[in-house]
């Protein structure tokens, strides 16, 4: 998509994220996955794991993480993300980074790193995506796990495209624009909104893998499967899910079994 870099759908969606996908329950699942998750991969009589989330934006999960008392770590490439999550309760307990997914990562090492709600398929090309998997193996600290959260994609027979509306008011229309391309794994989308005030494009742009794909990719980069689940509750993963979250250990030899 020309115009669009890693910071684009932070900086272009900060202003409207936590009003469109606040979900509080996902959250709180999420939260208590994660926060014994790292309690559990952490080395004993360790009290404060430390945790680093990839794309961690205006802190939904990194605010509540660092309030359970975890050690946060958050890495986005927009400042307009970062600005919101500083503005917050609490925002000072998350130590904020900018920069790509894609590394250089902070260097920790650090007990869990956490990609959510799709976010590694931000990574546009399997380059960038080889990368960050790359990366992540080398902070992770020894017995340290990768969670990564994302959809499972559907086949497909060839491009689509599409215009949705998605609301109209008396002062405002916001229209959803799609095109999906099977063949490269990618999709183009933007939130077309219209206001008195103007038109206000937020785009998106993704490339999408599938389970057995991405633990490949995974494996080139000394990381192996630990398990998956259907969601945060830990649901039972199965070829009708249309969702999962993935859990990954170093497979170097020096990383814990």
């Amino acid at each position: 998509m020309e115009g669009y870099d890693a910071a684009t759908y932070g900086d272009r969606f900060a202003d409207v994220y936590d009003d469109w996908y606040d979900d509080p329950d996902a959250t709180e699942a999420a939260v208590a996955a994660l926060v014994a998750r790292a309690r559990a991969v952490a080395p004993a009589g360790t009290t404060t794991p430390s945790l680093l989330e990839l794309g961690a934006g205006t802190g939904r999960l990194a605010l509540p993480l660092a309030a359970a008392g975890l050690a946060v770590t958050g890495v986005d490439a927009s400042t307009a993300m970062f600005d919101r999550l500083a503005a917050k309760p609490g925002g000072s307990r998350v130590t904020a980074v900018v920069g790509d997914m894609a590394g250089p990562l902070p260097d920790g090492p650090f007990d869990l790193v956490v990609v959510a709600r799709n976010t590694f398929f931000n990574l546009t090309t399997e380059a960038a995506q080889r990368a960050c998997l790359r990366e992540v193996a080398r902070v992770l600290a020894p017995g340290g796990r990768l969670v990564l959260e994302a959809f499972v994609p559907t086949d497909d027979d060839g491009p689509t495209s599409s215009v949705e509306v998605r609301s109209i008011t008396a002062d405002r229309v916001l229209l959803f624009v799609d095109r999906h391309d099977p063949a490269t794994s990618e999709a183009w989308s933007s939130f077309v909104d219209i206001s008195p005030d103007g038109i206000r494009l937020r785009p998106c742009h993704v490339r999408y893998l599938r389970p057995a794909d991405l633990d490949a990719l995974a494996a080139a980069c000394g990381l192996a499967l630990d398990d998956r689940a259907e969601d945060w509750a830990g649901a039972r993963f199965d070829d009708t899910s249309a969702h999962h979250v993935s859990t990954y250990r170093r497979s170097d030899p020096g990383s814990a079994a």
